[in-house]
């Protein structure tokens, strides 16, 4: 397997040194300030995900206000007190996207978020707890428990959201396919998952950089289709 410092010299030499590198990482939070981000905001990051995934980002951000107003800020239990009524009218509400599957995801993630609450103190905490060595197991679960948080879904509300998290995007498989890491063009099975994790927790032990930033600096060591 490549060394994690071959890829960071590549990345470097592609983006103009390690300064400019430096100025392109991701923002990992603080397990405390995780811990302490209310239900409403996991709730709210899930849905806009959800509802950017095969869609048009900059079209979702531009109604996000509104899906804001008409959730009433995405708290989970006032989420689940709606009536299928209700969520029938929100999904035919032509301020937000009017996706009837996506709106539903809401009020089953407002499930989701309030089961572990009940377990485990609010959602921050649960994922603030989850070691970085598992983070798979972390993918595994919001896709098991959630709705519509497998694939890359579950993996931006982390990373939006602040964990120090790995995201499989097509830059980031180029990269571990290239450092000879066993996975296919688009890696789905438990098996690769587990590979990749690996490949990570090693990098990880090498230069002790975060796992949000190797991610990112795999990224930027390859070239991106079209380029």
């Amino acid at each position: 397997m490549e060394k994690f410092s071959s890829i960071y010299e590549r990345a470097c030499e592609r983006h103009g040194g390690a300064k400019a590198v430096a100025g392109l990482m991701p923002k990992a939070r603080s397990a405390r300030a995780l811990a302490t981000t209310n239900n409403n905001r996991w709730l709210s990051e899930m849905t806009h995900c959800i509802f950017q995934a095969g869609f048009v980002w900059r079209v979702v951000d531009r109604k996000w206000d509104d899906f804001e107003d008409v959730f009433f800020g995405f708290p989970p239990e006032k989420i689940l007190m709606l009536s299928p009524d209700q969520i029938d009218r929100f999904a035919q509400n032509p301020r937000i996207i009017r996706n009837r599957q996506k709106v539903l995801s809401i009020q089953a993630n407002a499930q989701y978020i309030v089961d572990i609450q009940q377990e485990h103190g609010s959602f921050g905490k649960f994922v603030s707890r989850w070691p970085e060595d598992d983070l798979i197991g972390l993918f595994q679960h919001m896709k098991k428990h959630g709705s519509r948080l497998g694939g890359m879904s579950g993996q931006r509300v982390l990373r939006n959201m602040g964990k120090d998290t790995f995201v499989v995007t097509g830059d980031v498989v180029r990269c571990l396919r290239r450092a000879n890491i066993d996975i296919n063009e688009n890696p789905t099975s438990q098996r690769e998952m587990r590979l990749i994790q690996g490949a990570f927790n090693d990098w990880h032990l090498e230069s002790s950089v975060s796992y949000a930033a190797m991610s990112r600096i795999c990224a930027l060591s390859v070239d991106s289709p079209g380029q």
